[in-house]
């Protein structure tokens, strides 16, 4: 359906534009007539062609706008609105600025629904991949108090926060990854190009081999041979992982991992207290009502028992109960944030208390995740040493003996 931009002049006088999606010209200039206002400027919005690059150029960005975009965008828009600019051309200046064409569309679908008379919240919450019921609220209580530049500052104060979290968080889980990816490249270097070169030299003196010689020699045999169904079983692995932690169950069980594994389990349970309670402390403080700002703190908090607990809250809230009471008697959460929780709800500043709870588990994060790196290292180097130590002792000990026997 076509789309039509307007300037009409209302029974009190009051000008209005916007634009309106109708069949035709005269439909729309109807439908106007028919709210009382007096058509004074009518003509249709240009259909955008795409070219051939500008296709090929979406089809390469076919992940959509990310979190930095996203952090960008709210960065502006608050410049922009203190600036004076109304809310629709701040949107559309940083839409034409955009080099993400999917987030590109995304801004003018919203720039089109604000100039239709829509709140701005109300067109955010048509996106919600890309801007999330956090942000939505945010902006829509921002709205009600009338500080939308101050509030859109804070939306990316958080915003930047929960990103910088989480690359420290998968910086953390790189260094092992690429360690062990190494560990494993080298195993299998020895086992197929090494080992073999001995097979000849060992040939026929079996009895003579020790068992780590026998077990490698057998293990790089059924490698060279094998090498196609070891390569399936592993893709199929990664795969079959892949797919179950995607389902119910699957995610339980790998949230329960995260938080039970001796080395990561500190780490994971900073981030998510961290998460949890600084997206609570920026509701409350937005003045997001209480119900909608737990429901929003258990969906954000990354993992299914800290959504189960606030979830817990959210029911105990409805019922007219105070929010420390259900948190005392989960293990998720220490007893001292418990009672600062408690505390800061009896006191009337509970976003207050939030807030430097969140900072505080926030730099804990930090100095765990710096203790994490620094335990991994010396393990996976001795894991490492272990399996390229075992390969040389199986190579070396039938030699000795060898020796021993011709002696």
């Amino acid at each position: 359906m076509p789309h039509y931009r307007y300037q009409a002049k209302g029974s009190d006088g009051r000008m209005t534009a916007g634009v309106l999606a109708a069949d035709n010209a005269m439909a729309a200039a109807a439908a106007l007539r028919q709210q009382g206002s007096q058509v004074l400027q009518l003509s249709p919005v240009a259909a955008q062609t795409v070219t051939f690059g500008q296709k090929l150029k979406e089809l390469n960005q076919g992940t959509g706008p990310g979190a930095r975009d996203i952090l960008n965008f709210t960065s502006q828009l608050a410049v922009m609105i203190r600036a004076g600019i109304s809310i629709r051309g701040a949107i559309e200046g940083i839409a034409e600025q955009t080099d993400n064409i999917k987030f590109k569309k995304i801004l003018y679908h919203i720039k089109q629904d604000v100039e239709s008379g829509k709140q701005f919240s109300e067109a955010l919450a048509k996106h919600p991949r890309q801007f999330n019921s956090l942000y939505v609220n945010m902006v829509r209580a921002s709205e009600m108090s009338g500080s939308f530049s101050q509030m859109l500052d804070r939306i990316a104060s958080y915003l930047a926060q929960q990103i910088e979290t989480r690359s420290m968080v998968i910086g953390a889980m790189i260094y092992p990854g690429v360690i062990a990816t190494l560990a494993v490249s080298v195993t299998i270097f020895l086992l197929t190009f090494v080992l073999p070169r001995f097979a000849a030299v060992f040939k026929g003196k079996e009895a003579a081999m020790p068992w780590p010689t026998k077990f490698l020699m057998g293990l790089s045999a059924f490698m060279v041979d094998w090498w196609w169904a070891v390569v399936l079983v592993l893709v199929g692995g990664v795969v079959a992982f892949v797919l179950f932690v995607r389902t119910d169950l699957g995610s339980r069980w790998f949230d329960k991992v995260k938080l039970t594994v001796p080395i990561f389990k500190k780490m994971f349970r900073a981030l998510y207290i961290s998460r949890s309670l600084h997206t609570m402390g920026e509701l409350v403080n937005a003045g997001v009502p209480m119900l909608d700002t737990l429901m929003i703190t258990g969906d954000i908090s990354g993992n299914w028992f800290y959504r189960k607990l606030w979830q817990s809250v959210y029911s105990s809230v409805k019922q007219g109960k105070k929010i420390a009471h259900p948190l005392q008697r989960s293990p998720l959460l220490p007893k001292s944030v418990v009672q600062m929780v408690s505390a800061g709800e009896e006191s009337g500043k509970l976003g207050e208390v939030l807030d430097e709870v969140s900072s505080f588990y926030a730099k804990q994060l930090r100095e765990v995740i710096k203790t994490v790196t620094a335990m991994i290292e010396p393990i996976m180097i001795m894991v490492m040493g272990g399996v390229v130590g075992f390969i040389a002792m199986a190579i070396i000990l039938p030699i000795f003996k060898l020796s021993t026997l011709v002696k």
